[in-house]
């Protein structure tokens, strides 16, 4: 059994073209009925986010899987695979398992590190079994990949380090204030970047949000989207004397908030200030930052924290993909070892029906053999037929533990023309159904 990936990304194609590729949930239902009933194809699953389309299959044929998938795609999006095959990548064996663990782990994201996908490879593979679409192999991976994108995260906090100026926001909050909780914010302009930012800060226990912007219907739209309160310009100083975060985000050409108004609201406040300017051009006169009891950061600020966590990120990356190394030689011993039983029973079967046939025909050869003479010849076959087999099979349960181990015992079946019962597709759902958990049955 063969695992095989083909797929486009962010890296390899521009929207333009990922969007041609992509599925919808409603899409599903037909589109693995299609799938499934190509040539070779035992299991097959789809993942499919904004960023990334790709299909997976276990199948017992690299070449006549791989084709089905191209043909799958040229059917089910409607494109021609002769002008879009360039954007495409195909993955095999323990690459297509190292491509999966890695996506999983968040490491193929375009924020490196980021969580969603973990989720969005969940939903992939619940779809997939509740469509009857996998069988026992891509169970056992896509479990084993949600894992290790679980495993990743907890280890070595690869998605804790702010990489948006939003969140990144939230960290400068954090070091200022310690904990939100209780915590005000007075957002001035109601873009998506000062959206993004209140919106983590509630998040971290900011309760209180006050709203403004030189449009007021557009501050009422967004405190009642934020759960907070719109404030009409006029207001905005006496705002600024009881909020503890002020986080600022117009287009306007020139400084919104001056030094002379600022030192007018911290006279009638006891507390610290933080200002937090992600504007470009500046909304906050730089020279705000010299007044006692207020602390101004601007975009350069944030930025900075933000190379730093990706460093961070990048160090986490480094042991993540350790860890992805150790579970992708867990899984190909759990492939290996699932086909190499089954092959050494049919190998000794077989070899114990020619003995009798063969060892059957000589004795009636020689009618006048004694029950001894027939004992020895029986004895003398069976320890040819021993000998024979006891270097592959001791071999074979070796490799079983290896990357290639599954490539050895189908190249054993292929030689000896083996008849191995589908061990995969026998197991499938009953050893290893999928459970709320995650996890396979009877296993962790």
């Amino acid at each position: 059994m063969f695992i095989v990936v083909v797929g486009v990304n962010h890296k390899t194609a521009p929207v333009e073209i990922r969007e041609k590729f992509a599925f919808s949930t409603r899409d599903l239902v037909e589109a693995y009925g299609r799938l499934r009933s190509k040539t070779a194809i035992e299991g097959c699953a789809v993942l499919s986010t904004c960023n990334r389309s790709e299909i997976y299959v276990a199948t017992t044929d690299v070449e006549l899987g791989t084709q089905g998938i191209f043909e799958f795609l040229q059917e089910n999006c409607g494109v021609a695979l002769t002008e879009n095959k360039d954007y495409l990548y195909r993955h095999v064996l323990y690459d297509a398992v190292k491509h999966l663990f890695r996506v999983a782990a968040g490491l193929d994201s375009m924020i490196l590190g980021e969580t969603q996908i973990l989720g969005q490879v969940r939903e992939a593979y619940e779809h997939a079994c509740e469509y009857g679409a996998t069988n026992n192999v891509l169970n056992t991976l896509f479990q084993q990949a949600i894992s290790v994108g679980k495993k990743v995260r907890t280890e070595t906090k690869i998605d804790q380090n702010a990489v948006s100026v939003s969140y990144a926001a939230v960290e400068l909050a954090r070091s200022f204030y310690g904990e939100l909780q209780g915590k005000s914010v007075l957002v001035m302009g109601a873009g998506k970047m000062s959206q993004l930012a209140v919106k983590y800060l509630i998040a971290n226990g900011v309760d209180t949000v006050f709203v403004t912007n030189r449009s007021y219907h557009r501050a009422v739209t967004l405190a009642e989207e934020l759960g907070g309160k719109a404030v009409k310009l006029e207001a905005l100083q006496d705002y600024m004397a009881t909020a503890d975060i002020l986080i600022s985000c117009t287009a306007a050409p020139v400084y919104v908030f001056h030094k002379k108004d600022v030192e007018d609201v911290l006279s009638k406040r006891d507390t610290p200030l933080l200002l937090i300017d992600i504007a470009v051009p500046r909304d906050i006169d730089p020279d705000v930052g010299t007044l006692p009891n207020a602390k101004l950061h601007d975009i350069d600020d944030l930025r900075m924290v933000i190379d730093h966590n990706l460093a961070e990120r990048q160090q986490a990356a480094q042991k993540a993909e350790q860890l992805i190394e150790e579970e992708i030689d867990d899984f190909f011993k759990w492939l290996g070892s699932l086909f190499v039983v089954p092959t050494i029973v049919a190998l000794r079967e077989k070899a114990q029906a020619i003995k009798e046939n063969e060892l059957d025909r000589a004795l009636r050869r020689l009618p006048r053999l004694t029950e001894k003479e027939k004992k020895i010849v029986g004895s003398l076959a069976n320890s040819i037929i021993n000998q024979l087999l006891h270097s592959p099979i001791i071999n074979l349960k070796e490799y079983a533990t290896t990357r290639q181990g599954h490539l050895y015992t189908e190249t054993l079946q292929n030689l000896f023309d083996l008849e191995v019962p589908d061990e995969a597709n026998r197991l499938n759902r009953q050893q290893l159904k999928p459970t709320s958990n995650g996890k396979r049955d009877g296993g962790n």
